[in-house]
């Protein structure tokens, strides 16, 4: 071996050597202070027990460029006492594997619990199990896991945790995240619900990377279509009726307006719809112009998996405290205008809840964001696994 002497100097070259090697049966690992807080953590002691001990033994062999695996298991030893002597305290890293086939990624607790939230568990409540699920598979010894293992074993912690039903949902969802059908969940209501934070974190806690609003889709369209061509469109939700010449004396002129509104929504709706399908690509998709009733999602349940809910705001004290809040915080949006608008607002929701009862479309009540989104995600997969991958909530 060279001397280190020989190894070339300068202000671009990284000296290697400097490196401190651990030295165990002919193989070599370099010596890494989060390593061995790491290893520490894994087998039970705490962070700042684990640091301090890897800083303490640092301080110890400073100076030292190679170092027997047994003598360091020594030094660690001294340091955390005689009752940690049964644990091998050694700073080797961790290394687990999830393999699929001929393919595997590292082992992450992030990524599994995203996946454990689509059984509708609460986040933290998520990784507690992904670690708790980290750690046996640390005291099985274990290197690699297949994905069916890896599924075996996140079943059976969520079934002794949380029960049948709970651990039910992740198998579900498990089974639909590679999907012969896309699943496509349609989130509608009146403006200021909070159908697009609903949808966000869906779709984060699902694993679905595609999150539209039917808001772009009318941009879209007001760009191609012109004011005076389509004067509807060119208005907020609750003021399109402005835009109409002439009403019906059936139907009231704010429901009207926003009917007609929707109602040219809808056809970018359904090619949004059509291009999900054609890509195999689960959705979600939020917005004021997805209207109980209005779109005939028939035809496209031998295609996809499609759930069609309603998000609402039933108490109406509440509902206005929102938007008065909300004006408060964001003088420079102009939301205030939702406060003066309120009572078209109100009309809106109540020709929506009309619709979703006439076409047993589900009502989430969107009193907290979290409910919300647990109930969402329950409905979806619960449906999914009560009707074998058949379309539930939608319209007649």
């Amino acid at each position: 071996m060279p001397d280190e002497r020989d190894a070339p100097k300068g202000p671009h070259k990284k000296d290697t050597k400097r490196v401190l090697v651990v030295e165990d049966g002919g193989i070599e690992r370099p010596y890494m202070r989060g390593i061995m807080v790491h290893s520490l953590m894994a087998r039970g002691v705490s962070f700042e027990d684990a640091y301090a001990t890897a800083h303490a033994v640092a301080e110890q062999i400073r100076g030292r460029r190679r170092l027997q695996r047994s003598e360091l298991s020594k030094i660690v030893q001294d340091l955390v006492g005689e009752d940690y002597d049964h644990q091998p305290p050694i700073p080797t890293p961790i290394r687990l594997s999830v393999v699929r086939g001929r393919r595997s990624t590292p082992f992450s607790k992030g990524t599994l619990s995203q996946s454990l939230l689509a059984a509708s568990l609460e986040p933290d409540d998520a990784f507690d199990v992904a670690r708790e699920i980290e750690l046996e598979l640390i005291r099985r010894g274990r290197q690699e896991v297949t994905r069916a293992q890896l599924r075996d074993l996140s079943h059976a912690t969520l079934l002794e945790r949380f029960g049948r039903r709970t651990a039910g949902r992740y198998l579900v969802w498990r089974e639909f995240q590679e999907p012969e059908r896309p699943v496509i969940i349609l989130l509608g209501g009146t403006s200021g619900v909070g159908k697009t934070s609903l949808a966000l974190e869906v779709a984060q806690r699902l694993g679905i990377s595609r999150v539209l609003s039917t808001d772009s889709i009318r941009h879209v369209m007001r760009i191609i279509l012109s004011q005076e061509l389509m004067p509807a469109l060119h208005a907020s939700s609750f003021d399109a009726h402005r835009g109409i010449a002439m009403h019906t004396r059936e139907e009231d002129p704010v429901v009207e307006g926003f009917m007609a509104q929707t109602s040219i929504v809808s056809v970018g709706v359904r090619a949004i719809l059509d291009r999900a399908i054609e890509e195999n690509t689960s959705l979600v998709l939020d917005g004021v112009s997805l209207v109980p009733g209005l779109i005939d999602l028939e035809p496209y349940q031998q295609y996809a998996h499609v759930f069609f809910l309603l998000v609402a705001r039933l108490d109406e004290e509440a509902f206005r405290n929102h938007f008065v809040a909300r004006a408060e915080r964001q003088r420079q949006r102009e939301a205030d205008r939702y406060v003066k608008r309120m009572d078209e607002i109100m009309k809106i929701q109540e020709h929506l809840l009309e619709l979703a009862e006439h076409h047993d479309v589900p009502i989430v009540d969107n009193i907290t964001l979290e409910g919300s989104v647990l109930l969402v995600i329950r409905h979806v997969v619960e449906s999914l696994r009560k009707n074998g991958g058949q379309q539930s909530g939608s319209s007649d």
